[in-house]
């Protein structure tokens, strides 16, 4: 049997194919697709994407809700961290989330818009930490090669293949198809504890 490729065996995995292991594969190297509800964070101080993901073996993933949180340029940043971190809440409680996945830190230039993203960031993880929610953070190029199967993929080339793998095959907007992404990507990289 030909070997696949890392990117044939991701995309057959998130489009409910059977992706079967090589008999030769160790048993730590097995992964126990993920059952659950993970809510994907793009954190951002006025534009956090937040989308809550349903995923079943098998079948595909499954858009429960997505949502940009849009936050006025009048607002203090302590106004907006607060907005970010009551609006996390408020979502994990409207679901059984099993995990959090989140977009790690990324390298600016600017000092000041670092320090902003690493704030809200830490809004979303200090709001999961609060309700006893696991959260996971990935790179950004980790997530597009994931999802896309490289790391320097467009927005819009990410909002596509989100849409591609989703049973309601709709076109979310960047926040949210990034948010989207980094809950596929968890589900795809995520192992299982009980398999180790």
């Amino acid at each position: 049997m030909p070997r696949r490729s890392s990117r044939q065996l991701w995309a057959d995995k998130l489009s409910g194919k059977s992706v079967t292991q090589p008999a030769d594969t160790p048993l730590s190297m097995q992964r126990k697709p993920f059952r659950g509800i993970i809510l994907g964070i793009d954190p951002s101080l006025r534009g956090t994407g937040l989308a809550l993901v349903q995923f079943i073996p098998g079948e595909k993933a499954k858009l429960l809700h997505s949502h940009t949180l849009k936050i006025k340029r009048t607002l203090t940043q302590a106004d907006c961290l607060g907005e970010i971190c009551r609006t996390i809440i408020n979502t994990l409680e409207s679901a059984h989330v099993r995990h959090v996945a989140t977009e790690g830190t990324i390298y600016v230039q600017n000092f000041q818009t670092a320090q902003a993203m690493g704030a809200a960031r830490g809004a979303a993880i200090a709001a999961a930490a609060m309700q006893d929610i696991p959260v996971f953070e990935y790179a950004p190029l980790r997530i597009k090669q994931a999802v896309v199967g490289f790391g320097r993929a467009s927005k819009e080339q990410v909002a596509k293949t989100v849409r591609a793998h989703l049973t309601s095959n709709v076109l979310l907007d960047f926040d949210e198809a990034d948010a989207t992404a980094v809950a596929l990507c968890h589900a795809m990289t995520w192992r299982d504890p009980e398999m180790t």
